[in-house]
């Protein structure tokens, strides 16, 4: 079942990249008691994902922030390294990068893609969702090729 507005973020553990390799950071943490800007991309590095969705939160961080938004994080199923080479790439500094290598978050929330088309896997389908500690209070989902729902200005809008 996919996880809808009014639901609770899962309670597990993702990965970050930190200065000395990738650590632990869960659920809990990010979301408790704080306003958070989750998105998710198919993949680090990919066309869409890299030049049109990620940067976009990037070039509106401030603005979103200024919304009384805590947190801006991004997830993919990759692993902590990928994630924070393309956090790097991108110059997210204000973008809290998610590993979710497992797929474990993604298939907690009914989020899976099946990407073995294109060499890829399971991966988590493009997504967006507005946390207001720890429930979800909007949640969107991109058809196939989209990146309008779920775009960094889409959020703004309905902050």
């Amino acid at each position: 079942m996919t996880i809808k507005t009014g639901d609770k973020i899962p309670s597990l553990t993702l990965k970050t990249m930190g200065k000395e390799g990738p650590e632990d950071i869960t659920t809990d943490s990010i979301f408790s008691s704080k306003k958070v800007v989750l998105f998710a991309v198919p993949g680090a590095f990919t066309p869409g994902c890299s030049m049109t969705h990620l940067p976009g939160f990037v070039v509106n961080a401030d603005k979103i922030k200024a919304k009384g938004v805590d947190t801006i994080a991004c997830l993919s199923v990759n692993d902590a390294f990928v994630m924070g080479a393309w956090g790097k790439d991108q110059n997210a500094d204000e973008i809290l990068m998610l590993a979710d290598g497992n797929a474990e978050f993604t298939k907690a929330c009914g989020l899976e893609m099946d990407g073995s088309g294109f060499g890829m896997g399971i991966r988590c389908k493009r997504m967006a969702m507005i946390v207001d500690d720890g429930v979800v209070s909007h949640f969107a989902i991109e058809p196939p090729g989209g990146i309008v729902e779920t775009s960094a200005e889409k959020m703004l809008e309905l902050l």
